[in-house]
């Protein structure tokens, strides 16, 4: 229903009873819109802001939970699929890790160092790696575009790209824009070999390419 709000940032609260919040005003409404405090800090106040959204529907209220990049609220809502995992837990979990980092753990099913965020204990982050695992690196039903143009250096391999572009893809991006992101990253940024770097690196490249 909502993809992004963007507007006027009204007010923003940290500890407040109902949660950590904020208020944008768009169109002459007023959005109450959750998230968390990592997010919230990022926020100039009374300044213009694009927020991604996610609603979340349930019999007795609505319910917006926002994020400063598209990735943020994507993961967020994957996170959600996973059976007793609600919004403050998915939001605990973006509040420890950063997505590269998440998905790195999914790559290595480090359930040790998911339970490390706040509220996931040993069987919630094993079952969270069982669930999402797939959903995050599921590569054998993504076809992966040609990286013939994309510059490689000894340091990095074809298949590191190819698994890079991959999680991208599996992540809403477009192949071109997948592409795109790691040719300009391995372009200035040529000593670069793991995976999950060439990906934090592309995800802030796709993160400020959508201001």
């Amino acid at each position: 229903m909502y993809d992004y709000i963007k507007g006027h940032l009204v007010s923003k609260q940290l500890n407040s009873y109902r949660g950590s919040h904020i208020v944008v005003e768009a169109g002459g409404i007023g959005y109450l819109i959750f998230s968390g405090k990592n997010t919230i800090e990022r926020l100039n106040d009374n300044s213009e802001v694009k927020i991604y959204v996610s609603l979340a529907h349930k019999e007795d209220s609505m319910t917006l939970t926002g994020f400063l990049t598209k990735e943020e609220r994507d993961i967020f809502n994957i996170l959600q699929s996973v059976s007793g995992i609600g919004i403050k837990m998915a939001l605990m979990i973006l509040e420890e890790f950063s997505i590269s980092e998440l998905i790195d753990i999914m790559i290595r099913e480090d359930s040790k160092e998911l339970a490390r965020a706040k509220g996931v204990g040993a069987k919630v982050a094993q079952k969270i790696i069982i669930e999402l695992k797939d959903k995050l690196i599921n590569w054998s039903n993504i076809t992966p575009g040609d990286i013939s143009d994309i510059e490689i250096s000894e340091d990095t391999s074809k298949d590191t790209v190819m698994e890079v572009q991959s999680v991208l893809i599996s992540l809403g991006y477009s192949i071109n824009e997948a592409k795109n992101a790691i040719k300009a990253v391995l372009s200035y940024k040529k000593d670069l070999g793991k995976s999950e770097d060439i990906l934090k690196y592309s995800l802030e490249y796709l993160s400020k390419a959508e201001i």
